[in-house]
């Protein structure tokens, strides 16, 4: 599990291409601390393994399903990206609860500067809208992000000057394709709710017993 606080930003040293995956070199240097092969490191919000560590990198696979539902497969040599550990059981939850799975993809369609804070719209899918709301909670390239706006076709966050210049939403601009993911906890609400699952939760039990 992470919280959508970046650590660091890491720089892709190497892609190797696949038939239909990639492995991708990341050079990092907090994120390496304590670090070892097997445990997971979100680049820009999706989980992946580590494969290979050296003193000033990492190595991670990518697989087929990952490439067609994230925009990874747009990465170069020299990219930068968003870098966190999975949670430890000790830390402090300072976003919220992110799993690492991306729900698809979305585009920045304006960026606006608003005094110090600089605005951000995404253009994205009705299968992702749906979950968006406003005051809620949304992840944008693995960053822990609340939503100030939503219509039917996009939604907006507005950014402070200290996540901009910890993020790589500094290099990001109109056009820009991005990872997003919902808030889970939205997920599995619904699928309680969703009166053609055999499930015993409804809407009125949750009621009745005071939720």
């Amino acid at each position: 599990m992470f919280t959508g606080i970046v650590e660091e930003i890491g720089i892709i040293s190497g892609i190797k291409q696949g038939k239909n995956s990639e492995i991708l070199t990341i050079k990092a240097k907090k994120v390496l601390e304590d670090t070892k092969i097997g445990d997971s490191i979100a680049v820009n919000g999706i989980c992946l393994t580590v494969t290979a560590l050296s003193s000033d990198c990492f190595t991670a696979d990518v697989m087929h399903e990952t490439i067609n539902r994230s925009s990874l497969a747009n990465l170069k040599y020299g990219s930068k990206v968003n870098l966190e550990r999975a949670m430890s059981a000790n830390g402090r939850f300072g976003g919220h609860i992110v799993s690492g799975h991306v729900d698809g993809t979305g585009t920045i369609i304006k960026i606006q500067a608003d005094d110090n804070a600089i605005w951000y719209k995404v253009q994205a899918k009705p299968q992702i809208l749906k979950y968006i709301v406003e005051k809620g909670s949304i992840t944008i390239d693995g960053i822990s992000l609340t939503v100030a706006n939503v219509s039917q076709n996009d939604f907006s966050i507005s950014a402070i000057p200290h996540t901009i210049e910890q993020t790589i939403l500094k290099e990001k601009k109109q056009g820009d394709i991005v990872n997003l993911e919902n808030d889970i906890i939205a997920k599995y609400i619904e699928k309680l709710l969703n009166p053609n699952k055999q499930s015993k939760i409804t809407k009125e039990f949750l009621l009745e017993h005071g939720f």
